[in-house]
């Protein structure tokens, strides 16, 4: 009998793996974080003044516009009055650096 060569199976950490030549995608949250930490920047506003203003805790807020934490609903709605802004346009320019580099077009299907 000749000898046999071996081939690994491929393993579920394996499917996972991004090729070297693409780009890992960013996260909801990341996108979201970049958003609002770009609009208190824009505003000239500390960290500990948005946090105040939405009754959050400094290092939390933190988290979250570092992409580390997810934020509900009710959270972000906070951190958007505290800013002076809609929650609906956080969630378009996130949507907008989500799509940035993608090939692919958004493709929405309604089912009944």
């Amino acid at each position: 009998m000749a000898d046999a060569e071996i081939i690994p199976f491929p393993t579920a950490s394996d499917a996972g793996a991004n090729p070297v030549d693409e780009p890992e995608r960013p996260k909801v949250r990341e996108a979201i974080g970049d958003v609002l930490r770009d609009e208190r920047a824009h505003q000239e506003r500390t960290l500990a003044d948005v946090a105040e203003d939405a009754n959050v805790s400094l290092p939390y807020l933190s988290e979250i516009e570092r992409g580390r934490k997810e934020v509900s609903s009710d959270l972000l709605e906070s951190v958007c009055d505290a800013l002076g802004i809609e929650v609906a346009d956080v969630l378009e320019h996130a949507a907008d650096r989500l799509r940035v580099g993608s090939d692919r077009r958004p493709e929405l299907r309604l089912a009944a």
